[in-house]
């Protein structure tokens, strides 16, 4: 791949494995310095750097729950302690969590709200302030259930709404900072996750798929490629965007 990212400092938040671990490998790839931010999953991150490192690149895993904000001033401060600031932030973290009306909670509000959303916020406060004079770069990993909106997702998909409205704000208020502001909105990706919820196995990714028109659900590279091109110069001139990577299905 070539050095597209060279010299630049790339942070992905949730990286430890599925969509935010194969953004990681591919900045990294394209020439990116990374840090591989993870909440629980020391050994996933671990396994993420020692895959970059393998080849060449150069990256560090560092435990933060960006859902608290002196987790995030502690993340940001040992990225710029690693390699010497940032360029680029993918907030990536986030939970899903489906319940039907009935059983909506303010518990489940909360803890999809406070980390999709609230903590997606912060960690962009905090990392403006780490981005060089001539600006930066935030890519928002959103859903298409932001306007896709299945039954059952009505907490999920208001926060992947709020995403989409935020990065829109965000490219507004930062643009003047030279700072771009986008979001990827994937379709149904199969990840560790999707396998643990079962969804992978069921009739609703069979539905998925049958209203997809590439035909199949997507895979964690399939979102990567699309977060290099939002954080390299090719899209430049790429802002308040949200990119539907979802073979079709919206």
């Amino acid at each position: 791949m070539s050095q597209k990212l060279a010299g630049k400092v790339a942070l992905v938040t949730g990286a430890s494995k599925g969509i935010g671990a194969a953004i990681a490998k591919h900045l990294a790839a394209a020439g990116a310095s990374v840090v591989v931010n993870y909440s629980s999953s020391k050994s996933g991150a671990d396994a993420v750097v020692k895959e970059i490192q393998s080849k060449g690149g150069k990256a560090v895993a560092v435990q933060a729950n960006v859902s608290q904000q002196a987790d995030i001033q502690r993340l940001l401060a040992e990225t710029k302690k690693a390699f010497g600031g940032l360029d680029v932030l993918v907030n990536n973290a986030g939970i899903y969590e489906f319940a039907p009306l009935s059983e909506v909670t303010s518990e489940h509000f909360h803890k999809l709200f406070d980390l999709n959303v609230l903590g997606l916020l912060l960690t962009s406060q905090e990392a403006v302030k780490y981005f060089p004079p001539k600006g930066g770069n935030i890519i928002n990993i959103s859903s298409v259930v932001a306007t896709a909106t299945p039954a059952n997702t009505s907490v999920y998909s208001a926060t992947k709404a709020a995403v989409d409205a935020i990065t829109r704000s965000l490219a507004q208020e930062l643009g003047p900072r030279g700072v771009r502001v986008n979001a990827i909105n994937p379709g149904m990706v199969e990840t560790e996750g999707v396998h643990a919820a079962g969804i992978t196995e069921s009739d609703f990714r069979k539905v998925v798929e049958s209203q997809t028109p590439l035909g199949r659900i997507g895979q964690p590279q399939d979102i990567a490629g699309a977060a290099v091109f939002l954080a390299s110069d090719e899209a430049a001139w790429v802002t308040a965007q949200t990119l539907h990577i979802s073979g079709g299905f919206r």
